[in-house]
């Protein structure tokens, strides 16, 4: 049985796109049957639809609190019947009215090592730490999400990047990309084999 995978974004897409690549070619017997986005501007939503995927722009609106936000978006997504719902850019922190639909079946990529760096811009902050001689390498995680901690959730692999001498932020930058998009495929790919 093919997995059911429901995708949130709010950018550009890269890891949707390694995501629907993996499907396409069987290295993930998985099917993405939604992309959902809190932005509309979000090139991801156009992958999606080049993908023939259902593309879903849902921003929160101002007047609405966020639990109410989540709550309405654990709907819009629950109506898709996913087996797992994967943030892959997703740049708002979920609350447990969205997380307690879909109990140990939220999972999210981070471009930072375990404890080092929760929250947004974590590449560029590790980039700095490193220029500061704080740190000499950083990574690329994917965790589940339980509850409302920030990228702290149980991990299920995580993969180093040491930094190189005299590489600018863009070059490292592209480097956690290209380790990201191979990770989560490899990483989705054995949870749902159950070797994870």
């Amino acid at each position: 049985m093919t997995t059911r995978l429901v995708v949130l974004i709010s950018g550009n897409g890269s890891n949707l796109q390694a995501i629907l690549d993996a499907c396409a070619g069987g290295a993930l017997p998985a099917r993405v049957v939604a992309v959902f986005s809190n932005k509309a501007e979000a090139y991801g939503l156009v992958r999606a639809s080049q993908a023939g995927v259902p593309a879903i722009v849902l921003p929160q609106a101002k007047d609405i609190h966020r639990r109410d936000y989540d709550a309405l978006l654990a709907g819009h997504v629950a109506h898709y019947r996913p087996d797992y719902v994967i943030l892959a850019g997703w740049m708002r922190l979920l609350t447990s009215a969205f997380l307690e639909r879909f109990p140990q079946r939220v999972i999210n990529l981070h471009p930072a090592l375990p404890g080092a760096f929760p929250g947004t811009r974590a590449i560029e902050r590790a980039y700095a730490a490193w220029q500061a001689g704080e740190i000499d390498r950083s990574g690329v995680m994917v965790h589940l999400v339980p509850d409302e901690g920030v990228d702290d959730g149980p991990v299920l692999a995580i993969e180093k990047i040491r930094f190189q001498q005299g590489e600018f932020l863009e070059a490292f930058e592209k480097r956690v990309h290209q380790v990201e998009h191979r990770l989560l495929v490899r990483t989705l790919k054995q949870v749902f084999q159950g070797k994870i």
